[in-house]
């Protein structure tokens, strides 16, 4: 080998500087990052928004083979149930017999809209009684969240704990919502008023709360 090659070849040894720098990124897996970074927000906002607008991790995402439930029509027989009350102890159909029974259901414990409503059945609860009805508040809330919910906003009738939604399917509170582009279930604000024969007397859906609770007063007096 002549001094001119071995001086060339000298200045490239696998282990020198020169070998070990890496290729600089393509434009494209540089793009690609940039698309994921950009996205990554989005996403999360939208599983947050579905999060809140579902009631939490107990509602999921619409599922058409399980979103139709039968429809409860007026005259039908109320649906049982029994299920645990804030203050410890359940709460039964059969524990109302033989009088009337208004069964609000409420989205979310402690949201503006619900608060109002539980406020406003609240206030009327001695209007009611007097007209011989009952009043029960019912969410997919815990226990420890309802009555939280009563103390907070000094509630005067008694909360309902469903969260496995076995009456609010019942009584035709659980459904389809959406919200920003999303469809997911979730609960209905629905309000029934089953009479003292033990039959749906009258069903309010997509409740307005705003004066809702003296449109039920009058119809609960007027049975």
């Amino acid at each position: 080998m002549s001094k001119k090659s071995r001086k060339k070849s000298s200045k490239t040894p696998s282990g020198s500087p020169t070998a070990k720098k890496k290729a600089p990124k393509s434009r494209a897996t540089t793009q690609t990052k940039a698309a994921k970074t950009q996205r990554t927000p989005a996403s999360k906002s939208t599983a947050t928004i579905a999060k809140t607008a579902s009631h939490g991790a107990a509602s999921k995402q619409l599922n058409s083979s399980k979103s139709a439930k039968p429809v409860l029509t007026e005259g039908q027989k109320a649906p049982a149930f029994r299920l645990p009350r804030d203050g410890g102890g359940v709460a039964t159909l059969s524990d109302y017999a033989g009088q009337k029974l208004v069964l609000f259901f409420y989205p979310r414990a402690d949201t503006p809209g619900c608060t109002r409503e539980a406020i406003d059945f609240t206030r009327l609860a001695g209007a009611f009684a007097d007209a011989g009805t009952a009043v029960l508040g019912v969410s997919a809330d815990s226990l420890k969240a309802q009555e939280k919910f009563r103390d907070k906003h000094s509630l005067g009738v008694p909360l309902i704990s469903d969260e496995k939604h076995e009456m609010l399917e019942a009584y035709g509170a659980w459904g389809e919502k959406s919200m920003y582009g999303k469809r997911f279930l979730g609960i209905l604000r629905t309000t029934v008023l089953v009479g003292s024969d033990g039959k749906i007397a009258k069903v309010w859906r997509n409740v307005r709360v705003d004066g809702h609770a003296d449109q039920v007063l009058e119809a609960a007096r007027s049975l």
